[in-house]
């Protein structure tokens, strides 16, 4: 009986021990170390550099992989922005597929608490990053996303359509850029003669119509106005259907996390 006693103390005390959950603050550094803290928070150094204190620790940023504050989860930059090396991006879509977006970090001074400028965009873009599981970083793109989601056929069938949407998109942006180069073609020939308009006269003096010149450069003007609203059209075309892709892209990513 006293040794059933203990055995049963000692399994209490291994499922007591169990639900003890560590602080949701944590690194994760380069070399694969978790370390969990009360209070994370980004603070410059005495040079100004930014660093991340982990309770009475310090760390470089270009030590940390990832960390999670009550700010959010965020994932370090330094290897795919060569602009910015130290940089981190928030985790905006979390599943199987992990999307993070770049913040920009605002100036601040000693103890004053830090904020995000940007927050979450519309749909997910090429500006932006994501791995799968705690893996590196990569940049969201075709050809990337085209590996990671090969084994799940609708997000492939809604890649395909991004892609499609991405290549119409360009066509509708180089369209628009020839419509704006032959408007400004257009303008600068009708612009070219700045003699004053001409008038055929009837016997008595007075003037009774423009001359064929004239006619001919009132034509000119409205072919370039044409072409100018044309150009106008054509973009606004290309970036709906640019919109319309991003939105492939993102719906792609949530088939794949369902």
């Amino acid at each position: 009986m006293k040794k059933l006693l203990i055995v049963v103390m000692a399994c209490y005390g291994l499922t007591g021990r169990a639900q003890v959950r560590p602080s949701e603050n944590f690194i994760r550094l380069y070399s694969d170390s978790v370390i969990y803290a009360e209070k994370i928070k980004l603070r410059p150094d005495f040079t100004g550099a930014l660093q991340l204190r982990v309770d009475d620790k310090r760390f470089p940023m270009s030590q940390v992989k990832f960390f999670n504050n009550e700010d959010g989860f965020f994932a370090n930059t330094r290897k795919l922005n060569l602009i910015q090396p130290a940089g981190f991006a928030e985790r905006i879509i979390e599943g199987k597929i992990n999307v993070f977006q770049q913040v920009d970090i605002d100036p601040f001074l000693y103890d004053r608490p830090y904020y995000f400028n940007e927050r979450r965009n519309e749909a997910v873009n090429l500006s932006m990053y994501y791995n799968k599981g705690d893996g590196d970083l990569k940049k969201v793109k075709y050809n990337n996303l085209k590996r990671d989601m090969a084994d799940n056929i609708e997000s492939m069938r809604l890649l395909a359509g991004y892609r499609k949407s991405m290549t119409t998109s360009k066509i509708l942006y180089v369209s628009a850029g020839v419509s704006i180069i032959a408007g400004l073609v257009a303008f600068m020939m009708d612009n070219n003669d700045t003699s004053a308009p001409s008038f055929t006269y009837d016997p008595k003096g007075f003037p009774n119509g423009i001359n064929r010149d004239t006619k001919v450069k009132s034509r000119g003007t409205t072919a370039t106005f044409i072409l100018f609203g044309a150009s106008l059209g054509l973009a606004g075309g290309g970036y709906a259907v640019h919109l319309a892709g991003n939105r492939r892209l993102e719906n792609a990513v949530d088939s794949y996390n369902k």
